[in-house]
């Protein structure tokens, strides 16, 4: 089996329910991920859509992530350092956690969910945006695996 990310709430490619989005309650989407490879120290998930007008909007940063971890919960709180030692980053609203699909317009857009696995546990602190994560990540990812779902507003 491959490395391999996915959500109980939508398949790959398809729409992400409204209550995962502005237009419905908002929380973060139950994410499920199986096959991490041995070597991980850490986990990082990305969230973000290449399709918003101007630049790629970034929806969420979770990163610290144990690799013991087989998942992520519906509803992960909007707070810096989570119980169990996760840190969240900035998302584009300039905002700690989870900011859900919100496209201008009607027209649907993508939303990447990327899980990256990391040959070792940075100590990395909360609040990161996405481009310095990147860099701090890049020299020690060692898997990655994604699932994508869609939104556009009625």
């Amino acid at each position: 089996m491959a490395f391999e990310i996915k959500s109980p709430a939508f398949e790959n490619g398809n729409v992400i329910p409204e209550k995962y989005t502005c237009d419905g309650e908002n929380v973060s989407p139950p994410l499920k991920w199986h096959d991490v490879p041995t070597e991980t120290k850490s986990l990082v998930l990305i969230c973000d859509d290449p399709d918003a007008p101007l630049m790629t909007w970034v929806h969420w940063l979770i990163y610290c992530i144990p690799p013991s971890k087989n998942g992520l919960e519906e509803n992960i709180p909007r707070k810096e350092v989570l119980e169990w030692g996760g840190k969240q980053g900035k998302n584009s609203w300039g905002k700690i956690g989870y900011g859900g699909p919100c496209p201008p317009g009607k027209k649907q857009h993508r939303y990447f969910f990327r899980l990256y696995a990391l040959n070792e546990e940075l100590n990395l602190p909360a609040g990161l945006k996405k481009k310095e994560l990147l860099k701090r990540i890049e020299r020690h990812v060692i898997g990655k695996a994604e699932i994508m779902g869609k939104y556009g507003r009625k």
